[in-house]
């Protein structure tokens, strides 16, 4: 199967991921920059990473929070943080994204991280050049039922790149099923975070390293 495009999800692929005590750092800061000041450390767990919007709204609620300005200010203030990380050196590339510079292929970005940190990353990092396209979520409740496994940014990106025949390469299982959902094949990607992780779908590839797309794509 040859290919003349290839789509990547963004942390845990082409850049480091954020550490999870800087995620729920900076919603403790958002809770600060609206009024409350200790809130259940429970809650703040649960509005880091994977929240949907029933659950946004229902602790909104508990906190006489307005959910729509909630969201945006945690995605602002999430995106801030990983910008300083990005600019302290703590997130950057993988090493071998410099192996994609002669990849022969239409390439694009789709992650289910804020728009503004995917913006903010593409222009900080002159390896990201080669990329065509480049989609995150927008700082609405409503994005977060357009996270992958929803094919929805994928989509978009796909018809922005005007591929024929596609490969997305992703770290967790909803990239897998984002893909199916997409009809375009995928590659699950071994990073060091999932060595020994056990998949319940079947990508069309494993991959250690971006580099092995070359042989993926020629063949």
């Amino acid at each position: 199967m040859s290919y003349d495009t290839v789509v990547f999800d963004n942390d845990g692929v082409l850049v480091g991921r954020t550490s999870f005590d800087v995620l729920q750092e900076g919603v403790r800061e958002t809770f600060s920059r609206l009024g409350v000041d200790d809130p259940d450390p429970e809650h703040v767990e649960r509005l880091t990473v994977g929240a949907t919007p029933d659950v946004v709204v229902s602790l909104c609620n508990l906190y006489d929070l307005e959910p729509d300005t909630f969201w945006e200010t945690r995605d602002t203030t999430l995106a801030e943080a990983q910008q300083e990380e990005a600019r302290a050196g703590r997130k950057t590339p993988y090493w071998d994204i410099d192996t994609l510079a002669d990849l022969d292929v239409e390439m694009g970005i789709v992650s289910s991280n804020q728009q503004e940190t995917v913006d903010f990353l593409v222009d900080h990092f002159s390896v990201f050049e080669p990329f065509g396209a480049a989609y995150g979520r927008e700082a609405t409740i409503e994005s977060l039922n357009l996270r992958k496994p929803n094919p929805h940014y994928l989509k978009r990106a796909l018809e922005d790149l005007n591929g024929e025949n596609a490969l997305f390469v992703g770290d967790n299982e909803s990239d897998i099923r984002a893909a199916e959902r997409a009809g375009v094949d995928s590659a699950f990607i071994r990073r060091p975070h999932r060595t020994d992780w056990e998949l319940n779908v079947w990508p069309t590839w494993e991959i250690d390293t971006l580099e092995d797309l070359h042989d993926i794509c020629r063949a």
